[in-house]
């Protein structure tokens, strides 16, 4: 469904449910990661807004986050395995066929964990970091940055990977890109890059079609997100478009998802059924 000045309009289905998996296509670091051990890092809403001081009593938002929580984790975990397939098939078709994707040339996207019970992204980081990436006649050179969380205080950086190999898997089996490319030189930091970031793939727990993003508690991406934002501001550059990938079941009713001063709203969500468009940019963009 399209959201258009407060109304719910149709929309166009963007995408066929696909059967096939597409596991054979992935390079064995994806699908038999090295573990290299590094610390568990918990979040927490607590962590989160501990030092924030612009609201004095968050506790009653807090609490219903954690409801939510549980109740989408426990329908995540009961998920039909032949079902999600089917719904990671056609969300990462959907991303792929999209003008706004391929036109992007700078992202930010998240490394899918199964554990975790993401949508799947595998394989849309596979087409980023082919190169060059067809769009009609144009051959257009991507940079992907992905996320490595460095500590318990939110703090997240997005890294410039150019193989599958860059990554490494920690302790809880979550791909990560190591500080340091195979020449033993520093990775490309998006926030020191020279050039803005078109797109941003995010994950999350639950969504709805006013822009809300229920995250997993540290406040790592919103964290980062206002960060960027800011720097786009200062810097005069195009802000990116935000882009939640959910599976139907996470998708809410409007008002459901609580909000905090520092949770930062998400352009458009890409589901099975195709893209939801929000905010004025993602409608102008996405069109």
């Amino acid at each position: 469904m399209l959201r258009q000045k407060g109304k719910l309009a149709p929309i166009t289905q963007l995408c066929t449910l696909v059967s096939s998996t597409f596991n054979n296509s992935f390079p064995s670091v994806l699908r038999n990661p090295t573990v290299v051990v590094r610390p568990i890092v918990k979040m927490n809403d607590e962590d989160h807004w501990k030092t924030q001081k612009e609201e004095p009593n968050l506790d009653p938002i807090f609490k219903q986050k954690r409801i939510l929580r549980s109740k989408v984790r426990k329908e995540l975990k009961s998920m039909d395995p032949n079902l999600k397939t089917q719904q990671d098939n056609a969300i990462q078709e959907i991303v792929l066929e999209a003008p706004w994707f391929k036109h992007s040339k700078r992202l930010c996207a998240y490394i899918s964990c199964n554990a975790l019970r993401e949508v799947d992204t595998l394989r849309i980081l596979s087409e980023i970091l082919k190169t060059p990436t067809k769009d009609g006649p144009l051959q257009i050179k991507k940079h992907l940055y992905v996320p490595r969380v460095e500590d318990k205080n939110r703090h997240m950086r997005m890294l410039n990977i150019s193989n599958i190999d860059d990554l490494i898997a920690n302790s809880m089996d979550i791909l990560e890109p190591a500080p340091l490319d195979s020449h033993g030189n520093q990775r490309e930091d998006v926030m020191q890059a020279d050039l803005p970031v078109d797109l941003f793939l995010l994950p999350g727990l639950a969504f709805d079609k006013s822009g809300r993003r229920l995250g997993r508690g540290g406040g790592y991406y919103d964290t980062f997100l206002k960060n960027y934002q800011d720097l786009a501001k200062e810097q005069h550059w195009k802000q990116p478009l935000l882009v939640a990938l959910s599976y139907s079941l996470q998708i809410m009713d409007e008002g459901v998802i609580p909000l905090t001063p520092n949770d930062v709203p998400i352009d458009a969500l890409v589901c099975p059924d195709g893209v939801i468009p929000i905010s004025p940019a993602a409608l102008e963009r996405m069109s």
